[in-house]
């Protein structure tokens, strides 16, 4: 089993990771910033500052930055001069929390949404008893270049961390309350169907992913210190032990073996500012991460 060393400290609670254009970025929830740092000297820069707290990150093909506005439900657009512009709204179909969001090679968005007050279920009951109760449940927002929206996607459990693979012909997107990681194919105009069950788990409730170049995805769990690397059917082939519990991981570096991992000692927004306990930990793997 593979530890850990310390990236990046002193956040409030990180989430979103990418490794884009030789940086690492990130946003931080409640200092409301999205960051990116050096590989090499972990130097840290802000990005932008939103308004809100930011969740996924992704690129138009012109090398724009999106970023998700997760209260307001909206999806930022940084232009070349800085500003923040809007670039689709989603408080249409998103029912609750907007989080994690992937955008693929054309420029188009897939954005997840809580679904409902989960985070009040889960204080309230056991995740025993949460696996056994009628859940409230979200869509897949599919965003045009354009900025339009539809739904890719319905009934999924909290979707949250998203990949590609199989040439992007296929999207795997984590449902954290529904134990799983679920495949669907992609329609040529973005829509998401013939679903099904890349891996299923026990007592894994996946956040962030991210895939390496043998197709394999890393899976965070945020009720534990612990990363693992899963092939489809649910296999673990590896694991990696962070300090904190992890949230989200994205693979990069110099040569893509680098997995990036977003810690912290909790998620609650006064202690998460309060603590400022937010890492971002790193750790060498063996299998690199898949070009795109």
């Amino acid at each position: 089993m593979n530890e850990t060393t310390d990236f990046v400290t002193g956040l409030t609670f990180s989430e979103g990771p990418r490794f884009y254009n030789g940086y690492f970025w990130f946003s931080d929830f409640f200092s409301k910033r999205v960051l990116k740092a050096d590989i090499d000297s972990g130097e840290v820069e802000t990005v932008c500052q939103l308004d809100d707290q930011p969740s996924g990150l992704g690129w138009l093909p012109d090398g724009r930055m999106l970023v998700v506005s997760m209260l307001n439900r909206k999806v930022y657009c940084l232009e070349n001069n800085g500003e923040l512009t809007e670039h689709a709204d989603l408080n249409p179909i998103a029912t609750y929390h907007c989080n994690d969001m992937l955008v693929d090679k054309a420029g188009r968005a897939y954005v997840g949404n809580f679904g409902g007050n989960l985070s009040a279920l889960a204080k309230k009951y056991c995740r025993e008893t949460l696996k056994n109760m009628e859940l409230p449940t979200a869509v897949i927002a599919c965003i045009e270049p354009d900025g339009n929206v539809k739904v890719a996607a319905e009934n999924m459990v909290f979707p949250n961390g998203t990949v590609l693979t199989d040439n992007g012909k296929t999207i795997v997107i984590a449902e954290t309350y529904g134990n799983r990681l679920t495949a669907f194919d992609v329609e040529d105009d973005g829509t998401l169907v013939n679903r099904r069950v890349w891996a299923h788990f026990e007592n894994i409730y996946p956040d962030g992913i991210c895939i390496d170049s043998e197709g394999a995805i890393w899976v965070s769990n945020p009720i534990e210190s612990m990363v693992y690397r899963v092939i489809e059917g649910g296999e673990i082939t590896d694991k990696v032990q962070t300090s904190q519990n992890c949230y989200a991981v994205a693979l990069g570096g110099k040569e893509g073996r680098t997995l990036y991992c977003c810690t912290a000692q909790t998620s609650d927004p006064v202690d998460s500012f309060q603590l400022k306990s937010g890492k971002i930990e790193i750790v060498e793997v063996e299998v690199p991460a898949k070009l795109v």
